[in-house]
């Protein structure tokens, strides 16, 4: 008896399993698709209660199976017939007719699931990528409103094949090959047909030269099916959109990023959606508020929007987080995108909706839209964007403002109304400027002040002088020490000239040949706090005095090379006995020379801190 039991569970364990056909599986599954719309009565049966997507499930496993049995590159016998049959083209009809309902939902995934999991390359082939342009042109229809989540699926699959593959962008906008410039129509439908693959790889780097123009189709594509969903109330279906849009417009090579703004209208509608949201913000928005709001980030949709502390706080919120957004991508995108969307918003938002609000006379929307502007400014970092702004508002005149010139409207106007009859105005113009100055450009100090200071001559850049001493001696230093150590006086002094013009006050003349004819006498002023009145490089008035004070050249020397000479007025009226000059058999006590300030004090010179002591009246110099 266990003999007997023995060998049937033997005979069990080596009984092998019949082999399955994976052609007619896959070829049964397709046709119990099919045949459902001969044999079904009843159209109200949802698709999810029937068995066409276990059917369809099962076809793509049976795909996925296949492609392992076969070496990498070569398409198994069920891929053909997928292929061949125009099976994808046939479910793109089913789900565009809805029917059974819910059919749309069904044949998207199995879409995604298949570009998704089967590695071999097939948006190449035009029976594969015509079905997928049938399905993007569906994401604007009302019927498909329900079906967000798997839309949102499919484009995700699509721009990851992208990412892989750039040249794939031209199948998917427009149907046409980067390469040759040929319509993608008069290729092959199926690979086992001569020349049934477009060519890939390196060859597809070739210039954009080669394709032919075609101008921007406002046809639902890849680009506006994504838009579409960028705007979706569904927070994580709009995010996920947006996050595919960027991976998008980032591809390196340079043939599709010229191909995405020649082929499709990328440009203008991110700049429309930002001008409809900028439209939405109340007219009765108190702009205090609009200036209160702090920067919205466009990864928080609705956050900001959440407290609703103030009417139009969500308007506004949306306002700024997508052009947080466009930021973004300005900032993330080819430099051919870059600049694409930088023009749009330039020419549709800038000049064509804010310039015409800051230009009118209305004080309350002239107020709204500084405000707006305001934040404007706060909001964009990237730096196209930024230029673009900067030279929007400010020009880009570099040359010194002349009475004859033909000023920038806007910036004239702008600093106008700093002073403004209304102080609310004034405050946000003030605050405005406050935003600009702000921003890491060199345009906005040079454009607001440099440009008029730079031919005046009030700073003149001269090249280091060497120190004659050498290298510093080691230990504390006297006077006010900055943050690398030393003198900032002594530091500072030998790199920088301020010149005085022939108008200076009265008791102070600048260095020069004439300075003896005005009878100004000039003298070292050392030490750090010697330079409190007029700074200026006289290298041979330091000499000049070395030689009538022999020995004591290191203290004339100073701590940070040449000190510099400033003339001094003599002062009129009595004055005590001064002692001799310092000279040879003089003793030289310590102590500072300053610049006489005038009347009541009878002195010329304040005694300070340094190394001569005593007034020097007129002539002992």
């Amino acid at each position: 008896m266990l003999s007997r039991l023995g060998a049937l569970l033997q005979q069990v364990v080596e009984t092998r399993e019949p082999s399955v056909d994976l052609l007619e599986a896959f070829t049964e599954h397709w046709k119990g698709i099919t045949g459902y719309y001969l044999e079904a009565t009843d159209e109200s049966v949802p698709a999810r209660q029937t068995d066409i997507p276990w059917r369809l499930k099962q076809m793509l496993d049976i795909l996925v199976y296949e492609e392992k049995q076969h070496p990498a590159g070569e398409a198994g016998p069920c891929l053909e017939y997928l292929l061949q049959h125009k099976v994808l083209e046939t479910l793109s009809t089913l789900g565009k007719a809805e029917y059974p309902p819910g059919m749309r939902q069904q044949v998207l995934l199995f879409f995604s699931r298949v570009l998704g999991q089967v590695q071999h390359p097939l948006l190449h082939y035009l029976n594969v990528h015509r079905p997928v342009q049938k399905l993007l042109q569906l994401s604007g229809d009302r019927l498909g409103s329900g079906v967000e989540k798997e839309e949102a699926q499919f484009v995700a699959v699509l721009c990851t094949k992208i990412k892989q593959d750039p040249t794939l962008l031209a199948y998917i906008l427009e149907g046409k090959s980067i390469l040759n410039g040929r319509r993608a129509q008069e290729l092959p439908a199926s690979p086992v047909e001569e020349g049934a693959e477009h060519p890939s790889g390196t060859a597809a780097a070739a210039s954009p030269r080669q394709a032919e123009p075609s101008p921007p189709r406002r046809d639902s594509n890849l680009i506006t099916s994504l838009m579409g969903l960028c705007k979706s109330k569904k927070s994580r279906v709009a995010l996920k959109a947006r996050e595919n849009l960027l991976l998008l417009v980032g591809l390196a090579q340079e043939a599709a990023a010229a191909c995405l703004v020649r082929s499709s209208t990328l440009c203008q509608l991110l700049t429309e959606h930002l001008c409809d949201l900028y439209s939405a913000v109340p007219t009765s928005t108190d702009p205090a508020d609009v200036l209160a709001l702090e920067r919205v980030s466009w990864r928080s949709q609705g956050d900001a929007a959440g407290d609703g502390v103030f009417p139009g706080k969500e308007n506004l919120a949306a306002f700024f987080g997508w052009l947080d957004y466009l930021d973004e991508l300005v900032m993330g995108a080819h430099p051919v995108v870059a600049d694409a969307i930088t023009e749009a918003v330039e020419e549709k938002f800038f000049q064509g909706i804010l310039q015409p609000q800051l230009l009118q006379m209305s004080e309350l929307d002239v107020l709204s839209a500084t405000a707006v502007l305001t934040g404007t400014v706060r909001q964009i970092r990237s730096p196209p964007l930024l230029r673009c702004l900067v030279l929007f508002l400010l020009g880009s005149d570099r040359h010194p403002e002349t009475p004859g010139d033909t000023p920038h409207p806007l910036r004239t106007q702008l600093i106008d109304r700093c002073n403004h009859l209304s102080d609310e105005i004034s405050l946000a113009s003030l605050r405005l400027f406050e935003e600009l100055l702000r921003k890491p450009h060199e345009h906005v100090a040079h454009s607001l002040a440099l440009r008029n200071l730079q031919a005046r001559g009030y700073l003149q850049r001269s090249p280091p002088v060497p120190d004659e001493r050498g290298p510093p001696r080691a230990g504390p230093r006297r006077g006010w020490a900055g943050p690398g150590g030393g003198s900032v006086f002594h530091r500072w002094l030998p790199r920088c000239r301020l010149w005085i013009g022939k108008k200076a006050s009265a008791g102070i003349s600048p260095v020069g040949e004439g300075a003896s004819e005005r009878g100004g006498q000039q003298l070292p002023l050392p030490g750090p706090r010697g330079g409190e009145d007029v700074l200026v490089h006289g290298g041979r008035w330091l000499r000049h005095l070395r030689a009538r004070c022999p020995g004591h050249g290191e203290r004339l020397r100073g701590r940070g090379g040449s000190p510099s000479p400033v003339v001094v007025t003599p002062c009129s009226g009595s004055h005590p006995p001064s002692p001799p000059l310092p000279g040879p058999g003089v003793p030289c006590r310590r102590g500072p020379v300053g610049v006489a300030p005038g009347p009541p004090t009878p002195r010329c010179l304040l005694p300070r801190n340094g190394f001569l002591r005593g007034p020097f009246p007129q002539g002992s110099v």
